[in-house]
């Protein structure tokens, strides 16, 4: 059959013209969320937002022919104004993807306007395990960490070290709830006992009637599931009580690098705790974190969430190139399709449900005779693999794995 010139012309144009719809907007746009001027602005804030920029270095300054860019915002730790966030980048600005997402209140609301509006969310600095959970969504994926495998780490090893009764302290919003639930579970399996447990709001900055409760309550350990400025405070005015001297343990459910730096190794040595990275743990960790020190001047070595959001971005911009377009069903499928492969992921899978399967390693902090120099802060005492340190799948009740999604 003859077929016109001008037919495969207007064949060829139309198929230019497909391609070109790949990338919506011309544009593949980035939203990095956290805190910026809080109690997790150590823990996430600016610095992240730099991890972030890194993992578009290495890529490359474009995907499928198009720009990538990266925008920014404070969400100040208030649910209200991180969805208000969350709706402008999307409506307005045709943001693509909304990551790091910092605190566990926050990423479930982003969460649900994300699987509302069809686009990519990668939490790497939010905890809940409900997530990956009751929670789950097909367009969202979780990075870092999560309250189950912190819990499972650290609950079991201190049950193993005679911590058999446990008294929590616990931020009141919903990672101090997960990370609390959790936890429990580990330490009654174990045939330990949770004597009771306080609530206290976030940034709270006198915790003495939470430890006196604690104190008066005799548990051995007393379990804080807390994070970052608040972990800080409460360490220091447990060392003002003398918790420790007077025999009781403190229970760090998520302890940083941030935190023992900002403690100083003499108040947190000897601290047990859980972590998905550690900057000295081979030659590649350490050149990134030379990299990665330059550019934030050289004050705290990185962290598992600052990390954990690099390797969210790169997997993300790599499931843009194969799946050969933005949307973000199909670019969601293509992160869990694709191993995740970086300076400190090796070949590490996706689950269906979001859970991104990272190796945790159990850790100890240094006595400051121990340590050997600046940011030497940590034994390994052990690693657990990341299928061994999470939620089995068919346990978390995610929707997309029962067959129950809508």
């Amino acid at each position: 059959m003859k077929v016109s010139q001008s037919w495969l012309v207007g064949l060829a144009l139309l198929v230019a013209g497909s391609a070109q719809a790949q990338v919506s907007d011309d544009v593949v746009k980035i939203g990095v969320m956290n805190d910026q001027s809080g109690v997790y602005e150590d823990i996430t804030g600016m610095k992240a937002v730099e991890a972030a920029k890194m993992a578009i270095e290495d890529f490359g300054p474009t995907v499928l022919g198009k720009r990538i860019e990266i925008v920014s915002a404070n969400h100040q730790n208030k649910t209200d104004i991180a969805g208000g966030i969350a709706r402008k980048w999307i409506d307005t600005e045709q943001v693509d993807a909304i990551v790091d997402v910092t605190g566990s209140g926050i990423a479930l609301t982003v969460n649900e306007i994300t699987r509302e509006k069809n686009r990519v969310m990668i939490a790497a600095s939010a905890a809940t395990s409900d997530l990956t959970g009751k929670s789950c969504s097909p367009t969202t994926t979780q990075f870092s960490y999560d309250t189950y495998a912190l819990a499972k780490s650290t609950g079991t090893e201190t049950l193993k070290q005679g911590g058999d009764t446990w008294f929590f302290i616990t931020a009141d919003y919903a990672f101090g709830h997960a990370l609390e639930r959790d936890t429990s579970k580990f330490v009654e399996q174990g045939g330990g006992k949770v004597l009771g447990a306080v609530r206290a709001p976030l940034g709270t900055t006198d915790y003495s009637s939470f430890l006196l409760q604690a104190q008066a309550s005799k548990a051995k350990i007393i379990g804080l599931a807390t994070a970052g400025g608040d972990t800080i405070t409460v360490i220091k005015q447990a060392a003002e009580f003398g918790i420790q001297r007077g025999g009781q343990r403190l229970g760090g459910l998520l302890i940083y690098i941030n935190d023992v730096e900002a403690l100083g190794l003499q108040a947190a040595q000897g601290l047990v705790l859980t972590t998905s990275f550690y900057w000295d743990l081979n030659d590649e960790t350490r050149a990134w974190t030379k990299r990665f020190l330059d550019r934030t001047g050289n004050k705290r070595p990185p962290n598992m969430l600052q990390v954990g959001l690099y390797s969210g971005v790169l997997q993300y911009l790599k499931a843009v190139k194969a799946a050969g377009t933005d949307e973000a069903k199909a670019v969601s499928l293509k992160m869990r399709e694709l191993p995740v492969n970086d300076f400190y992921n090796k070949n590490v899978t996706i689950r269906k449900d979001g859970r991104v399967l990272h190796d945790m390693y159990l850790a100890q902090v240094k006595t400051p005779q121990e340590s050997k120099g600046k940011f030497d802060d940590y034994k390994i005492l052990s690693k657990l693999a990341g299928k061994d340190a999470y939620r089995p799948e068919s346990e978390g009740n995610c929707p997309l794995v029962t067959g129950s999604a809508k």
